[in-house]
């Protein structure tokens, strides 16, 4: 057999397992649209067949979006909008101006201080709810939108990490031109640093933006008034054990709070993929 007839072979091995993959990744997404599409008395007759033997699509995404306790669907959707854009924009601007710090200034203690912050990293985010709820409750914050957008709002490590190591793939001698001309520490970063790293720093908000949106202990432990759940409470509320269960309602109100992730990833991805694949390059 000859070499190219093995390339082609290998080739159309590595396609076939790669399209078998993706097919398996994508068939739980598959089958949740096509089951907010199916009605309830014939939603789990047959469990893995995607197509509906009786469509039920206006019934479900209407009284999925009609919400539950006079609540509306949009509501939950407002309030974890609100809390995800709050808590991404500080979270990522934190996490910006911690990793120039690391990266580009010297000061006392800064690898320890570095250190420090990636050890921040092995703890579970469940480990410091119980503080985070003690304090919050001092200050008056439970059962408000405020106490989900704080544990976000300062940064975590992860992004400090990702960003950093972009930052240092940056020539030292722009810093250092900018400097001859006058510029200012505040200015280097604004002008030079910041738009530079947009690659990371589109990186870091997509993956804020999603862990924000899905995040469904911080608010089950902060939140106990209905109409301040965010969007992965206000799924669960459709599940009721002592009455009927609307999966018809909760399968169409999934597929609509997927929407804006998805739309984002779309939008981005292009920025998503070159942030991971130049962060940690040295020029």
């Amino acid at each position: 057999m000859s070499s190219s007839v093995k390339k082609r072979l290998r080739s159309v091995r590595f396609h076939f397992l790669t399209i078998l993959l993706g097919l398996i990744m994508i068939y739980p997404l598959v089958w949740l649209l096509m089951s907010s599409f199916k009605s309830n008395r014939t939603m789990f007759q047959n469990t893995f067949s995607l197509w509906p033997t009786e469509w039920d699509i206006l019934k479900n995404y209407q009284s999925g979006w009609s919400g539950v306790s006079g609540i509306p669907f949009g509501k939950f959707i407002l309030n974890t909008l609100i809390v995800d854009l709050i808590g991404t924009a500080g979270c990522v601007v934190f996490s910006v101006m911690a990793a120039y710090a690391f990266a580009r200034i010297q000061f006392v203690g800064r690898k320890f201080w570095f250190t420090c912050c990636i050890i921040t990293m092995l703890i579970p985010s469940q480990v410091m709810v119980v503080p985070q709820y003690i304090i919050f409750k001092k200050m008056g914050l439970i059962n408000t939108l405020i106490s989900l957008a704080l544990p976000w709002f300062f940064g975590t490590a992860f992004f400090v990490f990702l960003i950093m190591q972009f930052i240092r793939g940056l020539p030292i001698e722009l810093d250092e031109a900018a400097e001859i001309d006058g510029c200012s520490r505040i200015g280097i970063f604004f002008r030079i640093i910041f738009p530079l790293t947009s690659p990371a720093i589109v990186t870091s908000t997509i993956f804020s933006f999603y862990w924000i949106w899905q995040d469904f202990f911080q608010p089950l432990v902060f939140m106990s008034k209905p109409q301040l759940y965010t969007v992965s409470l206000a799924l669960n509320l459709f599940l009721d054990p002592n009455s009927l269960n609307n999966y018809g309602g909760l399968f169409a109100m999934s597929i609509i709070s997927l929407i804006p992730v998805i739309a984002i990833f779309l939008i981005f991805q292009k920025y998503l993929v070159e942030g991971i694949a130049t962060t940690g390059m040295k020029n």
